[in-house]
């Protein structure tokens, strides 16, 4: 079997490579898509919170945050869509970080400042004002919930940052499905069931990739957006050696509690809750339901894993009860249901969780990897970020020597491309946890 050669193929139809396909497709390119899945967003996309916040370690992930959530929040003007069909809806809740010495309020509020985010600052007393039940106690660090500290007494109260543009996105697997009927409108071509198992070269440059049924598909650019499977892909494409920045596989899960009827909820949605003092967060879902998901805090070891395939996806007893347990311990009346419910998935994880948007040694091949867990936020300009990419490398411009500077459409921020390099130094300042 074989198909007219496209200009570009994307590997990984998440909700980052199909909005990849998308802007590539805008700049006039035939796209070929292939996902070992049968339908976009099937992978991690599947397993995300869809949280839109702004809160990260760095400007450029600040700023790219900021920028990517006005796309969201003009979804259908986005897509370009014609018809009426479902589309993800973006829901502005607002977030509420909660202080900790792991995300220290005057470099958030720094950034925020520069990026131009609204923010407010809550002191304790307008913390209990606004989310009615929480208990602001102090109780950092986080601990395992079997340790005999976990119930110790606070050490203070928290104050926090509240963002009111913040939100969260109904349902991410429809997000990337969206993508990609927009990218399909515009040409591009989606194989489902297809495994890359070999990446064509021809000297330095790349040449294509070759699939399990013996699909070849000749290509001049190839995008690996692989997700827990991108290591695999470089490894098949014979790049990675000049990476400074690693990425592996890593098994999380998110779990769905009720709320209980009587409880007080406030005036307006309930926001975002994020609490790296303990060591989760919470967000509305449907049916009176909320999620609660953990920020990766230095006690729970992190359960990475060799093959992504091999994932259990159903949630574990151990793991609901130590998220959910610290989230009631922030919120009391929250309680911790006997049975877990909920969704486990791989992460594709960078080693200081920011993501790798960049070239490579082979020529023509390019990475957005590392993105699990805090990015699919940034899906919809991640897009045009490689689109940009992709347009000055191939058009012969030096990006490892000269990094591609992206101007935001509606903030105005200038994204230095540079932050998100193979090449980059691992910053010890950075976050190094989901929160980027």
């Amino acid at each position: 079997m074989s198909l007219d050669p496209p200009h570009a193929v994307v590997v990984g139809a998440g909700v980052i490579g199909a909005a990849i396909a998308l802007e590539l497709a805008r700049t006039g390119r035939r796209v070929v898509v292939v996902d070992k899945a049968g339908v976009a967003g099937h992978g991690s996309t599947s397993a995300s919170s869809a949280v839109i916040r702004f809160n990260y370690s760095t400007f450029d992930g600040c700023a790219t945050a900021w920028e990517a959530r006005h796309l969201w929040a003009s979804w259908p003007d986005h897509l370009g869509l014609a018809g009426s069909r479902p589309l993800a809806v973006f829901h502005r809740t607002g977030a509420v970080l909660l202080d900790s010495p792991s995300v220290e309020p005057s470099h958030t509020v720094a950034l925020f400042d520069r990026a131009g985010v609204p923010y407010e600052r809550w002191d304790t007393p307008t913390l209990r004002s606004r989310l009615p039940g929480i208990d602001p106690g102090r109780y950092w660090p986080p601990k395992p919930v079997d340790d005999e500290a976990f119930f110790d007494g606070p050490t203070g109260e928290l104050g926090a940052l509240f963002t009111p543009d913040a939100g969260f996105v109904d349902d991410p697997q429809l997000a990337a499905q969206n993508l990609a009927d927009a990218a399909g409108a515009l040409g591009a071509r989606f194989l489902f069931h297809g495994t890359v198992v070999a990446v064509d070269r021809r000297a330095d440059r790349v040449a294509g990739v070759r699939l399990a049924d013996g699909t070849r598909i000749v290509a001049p650019v190839v995008v690996n957006a692989a997700g827990p499977w991108s290591g695999g892909l470089n490894r098949l494409a014979g790049v990675g050696g000049d990476f400074t920045v690693g990425v592996r596989p890593l098994r999380e899960e998110v779990h769905q509690v009720p709320v209980p009827s009587d409880r007080a909820q406030g005036p307006g949605p309930c926001p975002v809750v994020a609490d790296p003092d303990l060591g989760t967060y919470l967000r509305a879902a449907s049916g009176g339901h909320r999620l609660v998901g953990g920020t990766r805090p230095a006690c729970d070891p992190p359960e990475w894993i060799e093959d992504p395939d091999q994932a259990d996806p159903r949630p574990t007893a151990r793991r609901f009860r130590t998220q959910v347990t610290r989230a009631a311990r922030r919120f009391p009346d929250l309680g911790v249901p006997n049975r877990p419910l909920g969704i486990a998935g791989v992460y594709d994880v960078a080693d200081d969780w920011t993501p790798i948007y960049d070239r490579t040694d082979l020529d023509g091949y390019y990475v957005a990897m590392g993105t699990s867990g805090n990015q699919f936020k940034n899906a919809p300009l991640v897009g045009r970020y490689l689109a940009a990419l992709i347009d000055r490398v191939e058009a012969g411009h030096d990006h490892d020597a000269d990094p591609v500077r992206y101007r935001c459409e509606h903030t105005g921020n200038v994204v230095d491309l540079g932050a998100f390099s193979r090449r980059r130094p691992l910053r010890g300042d950075s976050g190094r946890t989901v929160m980027g």
